[in-house]
């Protein structure tokens, strides 16, 4: 499959571990097809007996994440649309969190908005020191609300409120590591992928009732989720309707 011309979402299952890759040609952005995609090739896996952990990955060496689709933001025409197309972010979110398997993330490049909302709500997250983070929401007249828990949940509120307020900025990959982000990083994708693979070939030794009994732990206190993020959701979607926003999304397309 040619990555660079079409989206895709695909999962291949391996000695126990299932490497989910996503892709799309603006960046590796999600339009709600590919948010759909993605939520229930991660559902699939709950009741597979031969999965043992999950990578999340993007295509190629460029970008993990450039968040939402800016296509679609802009053709969101009324609050059921503006609600329906971050509720794709929200079913994600819960769908990572309440999954029975730990959740690796593979971060090799830049990630932005919604993808940094992914890679909050993985496990444990290797990256590269080009994985440079910048929650740009507010500069476009919206606002990172609907991945803000799972941010919040990793980061703390302190560093998550000097992310989404420099909106313009760019923060280095050492400061999502240093901020708990990330959870190792590494000089090249070669020497991360090494290692991933070393970390995840030792997860499926485990016990998976062990790692399922600790996942829970880890996400413990986080089941209103099931409302909250669609509450904030809506708000998105109103927010998204503004002619700040309008004008702003066409200059970021320009």
């Amino acid at each position: 499959m040619d990555t660079l011309q079409k989206e895709f979402v695909e999962t291949v299952i391996d000695a126990r571990i299932a490497t989910i890759t996503f892709g799309h040609p603006a960046g590796n952005s999600f339009p709600s097809t590919q948010l759909k995609n993605l939520t229930s090739q991660i559902n699939d896996l709950n009741d597979n007996d031969e999965v043992s952990v999950i990578v999340l990955k993007s295509a190629g060496e460029g970008a993990f994440c450039a968040g939402a689709s800016f296509d679609e933001l802009l053709s969101v025409s009324n609050l059921a649309e503006g609600k329906e197309f971050f509720s794709g972010f929200a079913n994600v979110i819960n769908a990572m969190r309440t999954s029975k398997k730990i959740i690796v993330g593979r971060v090799q490049g830049r990630a932005v908005g919604g993808g940094v909302g992914l890679a909050s709500a993985c496990d444990y997250v290797f990256a590269t020191e080009y994985a440079a983070v910048k929650l740009s929401e507010l500069a476009i007249g919206i606002g990172p609300f609907v991945i803000e828990p799972a941010v919040s949940k990793k980061i703390g509120k302190t560093a998550m409120f000097q992310l989404s307020l420099a909106a313009h900025e760019w923060k280095e990959a050492h400061w999502a590591f240093e901020n708990g982000l990330y959870s190792e990083i590494f000089n090249s994708i070669s020497d991360m992928d090494s290692a991933l693979s070393v970390f995840v070939h030792k997860l499926t030794n485990y016990n998976p009732e062990a790692l399922y009994e600790m996942k829970k732990v880890l996400w413990e206190n986080t089941a209103h989720w099931d409302t909250l993020l669609y509450e904030r959701a809506a708000i998105s979607g109103k927010l998204v309707l503004s002619d700040f926003t309008k004008q702003a999304l066409n200059q970021f397309k320009k």
